[in-house]
């Protein structure tokens, strides 16, 4: 929008007079700020109406110059003041105009609420399982010596089970864990028995692919006391499994080796999908390929090379301790067909557990 220039002829007083009419004009058919911005740089721009009026106050006698330049400061605070009372009045019939269009019967939006990621989900779910049991809680550090990770459980420096559990090292002999286990040997070196605690937390291995990644979550449990025998660590099991998966899960054990255990086993459950049958519909079931079972955890009777390692007399107590990979249940439990899933921060994802 351009401003007509107000009439050349009159004294500069009176041209600075009629500059404030034809700018009230101007705005009075302006219906947008933008159209308002237009009108301001017309008028008040440094190439505008005003400063090219100002531009003849040279010629005019020295005597006038003081009054006419306070005329001009006026004038610019009129227009000034013009514009932004237009600018108030087209806010205010805008947000008139929104209001009439509202209606206040419609339904709010709900406020979008977060939620907890699966796997945090399921630790939770498994911690208190396992404290209803009576087994503590305890935390330590990811940045472990190779003392608790490896030596301690029975794993010397040329045992070729550390061949399975490759991990980064940070130095010659400090590593990131590679399963929560060092807390079964840090909680005994600092509780006599009896002890029952379950150590949860972040585990790293140099292993990628579709089944595995270099960071996951583990949950390590253990109890020591005295009499402590394998029938009371298959009691425990089954009752976790129970409480985690249901009533009707069947769980079988089965031989297995580990370095710090003996004897060792290997925890199986009835396949969620088929029940157990390998089947489903009559077509092989693809999540336990028609075995019926499904791996979920390692465990055994605690080897009393540990407790020697700890200070426990073995020819006093006994126990026994397992192991459980957290996204391996939430897998199981949630019906996950890939690992990837549980970090890639997909919020599609992770939004259907809330």
């Amino acid at each position: 929008m351009t401003a007509a220039h107000p009439a050349g002829s009159g004294t500069l007083a009176e041209q600075l007079d009629e500059l404030g009419q034809a700018l009230e004009q101007g705005l009075a058919s302006a219906h947008t700020a933008a159209e308002v911005e237009a009108i301001r740089v017309a008028y008040l721009g440094r190439k505008g109406l005003l400063a090219g009026l100002m531009s003849s106050l040279a010629k005019t006698p020295p005597e006038q110059r003081p009054a006419l330049g306070q005329k001009a400061n006026q004038v610019k605070a009129l227009l000034q003041e013009q514009m932004e009372t237009r600018l108030r009045e087209l806010e205010r019939r805008k947000e008139h105009e929104l209001l009439a269009r509202f209606d206040p019967s419609l339904p709010g939006r709900t406020q979008w609420l977060g939620s907890l990621h699966p796997v945090t989900l399921v630790t939770e779910e498994i911690c208190q399982a396992f404290v209803a049991l009576g087994f503590e809680v305890v935390e330590g550090p990811e940045l472990e010596t190779d003392f608790y990770n490896f030596e301690a459980l029975n794993l010397p420096p040329d045992h070729p089970a550390r061949d399975m559990q490759d991990t980064f090292y940070i130095g010659e002999s400090t590593l990131l864990r590679t399963h929560t286990s060092p807390l079964q040997v840090r909680t005994m070196e600092r509780m006599a028995p009896p002890v029952a605690a379950i150590a949860p937390g972040k585990v790293y291995r140099r292993d990628s692919d579709l089944t595995h990644t270099p960071m996951f979550h583990q949950i390590e449990g253990f109890l020591v006391d005295t009499d402590v025998s394998m029938a009371d660590l298959r009691g425990t099991l089954t009752a976790f499994v129970h409480k985690i998966f249901g009533p009707d899960t069947i769980v079988r054990f089965r031989p297995s080796f580990f370095p710090f255990t003996e004897p060792s086993a290997e925890v199986d459950i009835s396949c969620m999908l088929c029940g157990g049958r390998g089947t489903c519909a009559g077509k092989s079931c693809r999540v336990c390929k028609q075995t019926g079972w499904l791996e979920i955890l390692g465990c055994g009777m605690i080897d009393p090379a540990v407790f020697a390692a700890v200070g426990y007399d073995p020819e006093v107590y006994t126990g026994f301790a397992f192991g459980l990979g957290v996204e391996r249940v939430a897998m199981l439990k949630y019906g996950i067909g890939d690992l990837r899933m549980f970090f890639e921060n997909d919020i599609r994802f992770v939004s259907q557990f809330g």
